[in-house]
């Protein structure tokens, strides 16, 4: 089963951490990382079906909005193997390696 990839990016810290609470919690997602991308800004990365991380980031945006600003949401379904490749987002080399 491809999984997707879901990012959600806040303007302040405490709202990517509403948002990764809600996430995880509305659905059946992994959260993997979160990277600082600097003025402030902070993303939230999450893994799971393509379902499941839909309505994750649904939720998140609607509690991260009620915290703090909510730069962007971006959703790809099923990533191509180079993206974990280089940037592996919560998954090693050899685990993709494994999948191909």
């Amino acid at each position: 089963m491809a999984e997707a990839l879901g990012m959600i990016e806040t303007r302040s810290f405490p709202a990517m951490i509403e948002a990764a609470d809600a996430m995880v919690k509305a659905a059946k997602v992994e959260l993997v990382s979160y990277q600082n991308t600097g003025g402030g800004y902070v993303t939230a990365i999450i893994r799971g079906d393509v379902a499941a991380v839909r309505a994750a980031c649904e939720a998140g945006q609607t509690s991260a909005a009620r915290v703090g600003e909510v730069v962007a949401v971006h959703i790809i379904a099923r990533p191509h193997g180079n993206v974990d490749e280089v940037m592996p987002l919560g998954r090693s080399g050899a685990t993709t390696a494994k999948k191909k």
